[in-house]
């Protein structure tokens, strides 16, 4: 992995406890708005660490490929994987 594994490691673990804290406003009978917007905050955390992922990937990975071969399967493999992120 290209990107910084040091940022995406705290990020993924804010949303760890993020999601501990959810089941646990969930097994309290919290508010539905409040269980939703935490929903909402680890999703966007989840969201910026893929974000950071796919740009190392293109920047490192898919660019090496195109200076060998512009229709390498790293380009495709990206493409698709920002297909799944636009749905």
């Amino acid at each position: 992995m290209k990107a910084k594994k040091n940022n995406i490691t705290h990020k993924i673990k804010i949303a760890q406890g993020q999601l501990t804290g959810i089941l646990q406003m969930i097994e309290d009978d919290r508010y539905c708005v409040d269980i939703s917007n935490q929903l909402l905050a680890a999703q966007a955390i989840l969201k910026s660490a893929n974000q950071q992922i796919l740009q190392a990937h293109i920047r490192n990975c898919v660019s090496e490929a195109l200076k060998t071969d512009a229709e390498n399967p790293k380009l495709e493999e990206a493409l698709k994987l920002l297909e799944k992120m636009a749905q």
